[in-house]
């Protein structure tokens, strides 16, 4: 076993974790720092800002109760007692009253709870050094603390105020409505940023489909600017080289069709002979691979895409199949609108069902909607091809073996063009076993 395997699975377990777009990924960025931040400061705030100003406050509390101790020490009488609880509930904010003859429970001085109940508590243990009792949880606004005196208990209702800090829940409510503000600000920072990028891959997605994009325009960040900026010089470029292909293959065809016309009616001027008719058969051969090879040169040439029904165009290349004598079946979903270039699609179905009904009796084709695409399948019950040979069929002049059927075959671009044009469309054309027992091309179009 690799060693780096482990390695490698944590890898791909965290690349899985991760957001898939760009947007997704950049806010990650931006606010796991800022998580990691408040994380940070809110256990610094707590270790040191929250347990330092509880411990005063608490430190408060028990030296104002231990004072008030000590004032009734100096007079216990029940006139002094009122006269001390009057001063600590003026000055203090302390409701004291002295309950004489009570003893408190034997039972644990306190049960922590929370920081406060801890603090309070070691305040008291300190600054008075007797018995008490705590209750924060039984009134709702006050807390009670009772202190065990040699000839009673000493009840104190204070205000929670006096214990707890409000700062506590402002800095709370500070850094999550800051947190939340800047994460606003930078989801619409962000979007901002991505959209070009965006733009920049569906635009490259629909001229990868054939597609003109001529309001595309570079915006954005510098970066992607540039990005933008080769691809509107790549598109130029590509555009300019199919216009110069085009132009020139029309001449050439023009230069050649020229001569062979003449011939052609040179030679119905010497009459039929059986050297004239071996004539015009070569010259019948000629023109068909003239129009073979043009065809494959030419491309889609300057055809524009156009909302197609594409199962009328089915129908179309169809009934020209079944009018040649050809046993063809159709099975597609009604309405499919593609954007098509419809001659050069017409010209890439024609191919597949002119190479099915050569070398078969039955042929079946399929299209419907499956997962974002649109799939047509041509199957025939022919000889089909071998596996090994199915991706080489689509290069150029490549023809199988004669006894395949040795009096047919064209010059071996049929399929080139299919595939040609297929790709020319952002989809794809592959080769596969068919259920008839020939060969399946199946054909997917992206929508």
């Amino acid at each position: 076993m690799d060693a780096l395997t482990p390695v490698r699975g944590l890898r791909s377990q965290i690349n899985r974790m991760l957001p898939r777009s760009l947007f997704g990924r950049s806010l990650m960025i931006i606010v796991t720092p800022l998580i990691l931040l408040q994380v940070v400061s809110t256990w610094v705030f707590y270790d040191s800002h929250w347990d330092t100003v509880t411990r005063r406050l608490a430190q408060s509390v028990a030296g104002d109760i231990a004072a008030v101790i000590e004032m009734m020490k100096v007079d216990p009488t029940p006139a002094h007692y009122a006269r001390v609880f009057e001063i600590a509930q003026r000055k203090m904010q302390l409701d004291a009253v002295f309950k004489p003859g009570v003893r408190l429970p034997s039972s644990p001085i306190l049960i922590r709870q929370n920081l406060v109940d801890e603090k309070l508590s070691a305040a008291l243990a300190e600054f008075v050094g007797r018995q008490f009792l705590i209750d924060t949880r039984s009134l709702e606004k006050e807390v009670e603390v009772q202190i065990q005196l040699d000839d009673g208990v000493l009840h104190v209702e204070l205000p929670r105020r006096r214990l707890f800090s409000s700062t506590t829940y402002v800095f709370i409510l500070w850094m999550v409505g800051t947190s939340l503000i800047l994460f606003a600000v930078a989801t619409v920072f962000m979007r901002k940023q991505v959209r070009p990028i965006r733009r920049l891959a569906d635009a490259a997605e629909a001229f990868g489909k054939g597609r003109d994009v001529p309001d595309f325009r570079p915006e954005g960040a510098t970066e992607v600017k540039q990005a933008a900026g080769a691809f509107v010089v790549m598109r130029d470029r590509l555009k300019r080289q199919i216009s110069q292909r085009t132009e020139m293959l029309a001449g050439v065809s023009h230069d050649l069709r020229t001569p062979l016309t003449r011939m052609r009616l040179q030679l119905a001027l010497l009459g039929d002979t059986p050297d004239t008719a071996e004539l015009q058969a070569d010259i019948t051969e000629m023109e068909r691979m003239l129009n073979g090879y043009l065809a494959f040169a030419r491309g889609e040439g300057t055809e524009q895409p156009v909302e197609t029904d594409l199962t009328g165009l089915l129908e179309d290349v169809v009934g020209n199949a079944r009018r040649e004598g050809a046993t063809v079946e159709l099975a597609a979903e009604s309405h499919m609108l593609v954007p098509l270039r419809p001659d050069a699609f017409r010209r890439c179905l024609a191919n597949l069902v002119a190479n099915a009904q050569r070398y078969a009796h039955r042929v079946a084709i399929a299209a419907k909607r499956q997962d974002g695409a649109i799939e047509i399948v041509v199957d025939d019950d022919g000889p089909g091809i071998p596996p090994d040979k199915r991706e080489e069929v689509f290069r150029p002049f490549f023809r199988l073996d004669p006894s395949r059927n040795p009096e047919t075959g064209g010059i071996g671009l049929g399929l080139t063009i299919a595939r040609d044009v297929v790709r020319g469309h952002g989809g794809d054309l592959t080769l596969d076993n068919s259920p008839l027992g020939g060969l399946r091309a199946r054909l997917r179009l992206p929508v």
